[in-house]
């Protein structure tokens, strides 16, 4: 089970939001927020930018081990998929190549040129 985000108002009536861990661990608590609306903001955009994000190390001393810790496995990379073609609705059709042409479906005529 992957961790949660909970938002609740703190002691000085400001919303803030805590990630926790599937175990119950606390893992953060964020800033302050003025409304609901900007601490769920806030979650979007931890969601958005801490799933690959870089450890800068800034404490003194010894460096960091290489390669992960034990018992964290590394993260698998992404499925590499054929090219997709954009019509002008929006919609997504796949592109497969045969030999020199670009076949596409009979719905989303002339989509690959």
């Amino acid at each position: 089970m992957a961790g949660k985000f909970e938002l609740f108002v703190d002691a000085r009536e400001r919303y803030r939001f805590r990630l926790k861990a599937a175990d119950g661990t606390v893992m953060a608590v964020s800033k302050d927020f003025e409304t609901k609306r900007a601490a769920v903001v806030g979650i979007r955009e931890v969601r958005a930018c801490a799933g690959m994000g870089l450890i800068t190390d800034l404490c003194p001393g010894q460096p960091a081990a290489p390669g992960p810790a034990s018992g964290i496995s590394a993260p698998a990379l992404p499925e590499t998929r054929p090219p997709r073609g954009r019509s002008w609705l929006g919609r997504t059709s796949i592109a497969r190549k045969r030999g020199n042409k670009a076949l596409t479906s009979k719905r989303w005529p002339n989509l690959v040129k």
